[in-house]
């Protein structure tokens, strides 16, 4: 999807300065195998993005775990809440950004692997420890942590899920 039309506003008026960005990530295993995208550049990354005005975390790792891998997921684990200044990052296009990243735990629903929106231009599922380098310095220990118990309340519901049907 790219820059949501909040973020462009923001910028137009406050140029490429650091803001704070609520976003979310998503862990999303097949057996010991862990999804990746690959955006261009020298590092992959988890499925992530921005958390959008009026939306809850747990809607937008549904969201964004959607427009960039084809697949619809539910969140059923919050496995941990990441900043400060290791999650600063400039882009390309000169933008400074500093992420609260809220990482799920997710279980595929359905969908097929494939990029909806552009921004992936690589999925790809690697064992746990071979991941590729990242642009975002997650403890390795998250990608350890199993969620069997399904843990946490997310602010959604199943329904939310059929948005996501094609």
């Amino acid at each position: 999807m790219g820059m949501s039309t909040y973020y462009e506003e923001l910028r137009r008026d406050i140029g490429t300065r650091r803001i704070f960005s609520p976003s979310v990530a998503a862990i999303i295993k097949r057996g010991d195998d862990i999804l990746f995208q690959y955006p261009g550049g020298s590092y992959w990354s988890l499925p992530a993005g921005a958390v959008e005005l009026g939306e809850s975390p747990a809607q937008a790792v549904v969201r964004e775990v959607y427009e960039e891998t084809g697949l619809i997921v539910r969140p059923v684990a919050l496995l941990g809440v990441f900043g400060g200044e290791a999650y600063r990052l400039t882009y390309p296009d000169g933008n400074e950004v500093e992420y609260v990243a809220t990482v799920f735990g997710c279980e595929v629903v359905s969908g097929e692997l494939e990029a909806i929106d552009g921004e992936s231009l690589d999925l790809r599922y690697f064992p746990s420890g071979e991941r590729p380098p990242l642009a975002l310095p997650y403890p390795s220990e998250l990608f350890e942590m199993c969620w069997t118990d399904k843990t946490g309340y997310f602010d959604w519901n199943e329904e939310w899920l059929s948005a996501f049907k094609r």
